[in-house]
């Protein structure tokens, strides 16, 4: 394992954030702080409970995942697409790196970039409304697992563009209307019985639901089965990085 190569991508895209700051992460938390300020403290004080929680509380995991959610995906997309871009790309691929360790470099910064932005929204939360954490360390668990998985697919998308605007199709015309009908903000529980069979083909209902009950101690889908469906999905995105990078597509044309 060359550990020099991965230190050497990893602090490249950590450095690349921090000479952004502006849209990395100040530009996500305010821009959640707008949901909280309208969903949270204006719209939630005039609902009632859900699930004898707090409206205002209730959809914090759900805004945490939907920033998280996009983040992995764009910094992880953007960092290998940057180099194809440039034509640099080339120069890493004939470098004595496996693709593991371009891998582990490139997706651990995504990763950790959204983490650093999912604790960053956490507190900020605690501005507007009062929260509890019931399993924090399964919290934190669900919050690394759910962006190195998502930070992955973002390495896999950033792959497979060919220009700047498909970078931003599927977090835009996927992604965030799956996350938005997955739960974010409200309870599948509370939809009519068709509808509720038919949000579980969404993916990104499992992620809310874990996510949620690390919270509170409730969910809508058993937390086994969301934490399996995360570690499947998981699996194929390492099957798919292992054969893009065996055939050479979208890298070597």
């Amino acid at each position: 394992m060359n550990v020099h190569a991965i230190r050497a991508i990893y602090r490249f895209e950590m450095a690349r954030t921090f000479r952004t700051l502006t849209q990395s992460i100040a530009s996500p938390v305010l821009s959640t702080s707008l949901y909280f300020v309208v969903f949270g403290a204006a719209i939630g004080s005039r609902m009632g409970q859900v699930d004898d929680i707090s409206y205002g509380a209730f959809i914090i995991p759900g805004l945490i995942m939907l920033a998280l959610l996009n983040e992995s995906i764009s910094n992880a997309s953007f960092g290998i697409y940057l180099p194809k871009w440039s034509g640099t790309i080339f120069e890493l691929l004939s470098a004595p790196v496996s693709y593991l360790e371009v891998l582990i470099g490139y997706v651990g910064a995504a990763a950790t970039k959204s983490v650093m932005l999912g604790i960053l929204i956490l507190v900020t939360a605690r501005v507007f409304v009062p929260y509890e954490i019931v399993h924090p360390l399964w919290m934190a668990a669900f919050l690394l697992l759910t962006a190195v998985t998502f930070s992955l697919f973002g390495f896999i998308i950033g792959l497979w563009a060919d220009d700047f605007q498909k970078l931003q199709v599927i977090p835009l015309m996927v992604v965030t209307p799956l996350t938005f009908l997955g739960g974010a903000f409200y309870s599948i529980s509370m939809l009519p019985p068709l509808w509720q069979k038919i949000t579980l083909f969404n993916p990104v209902v499992y992620l809310i639901s874990a996510f949620r009950w690390s919270f509170y101690g409730v969910a809508d889908v058993d937390v086994v089965v969301s934490i399996a469906a995360t570690l499947g999905f998981l699996a194929l995105c390492l099957v798919a990085v292992w054969w893009i990078f065996k055939t050479g597509y979208k890298l070597k044309s």
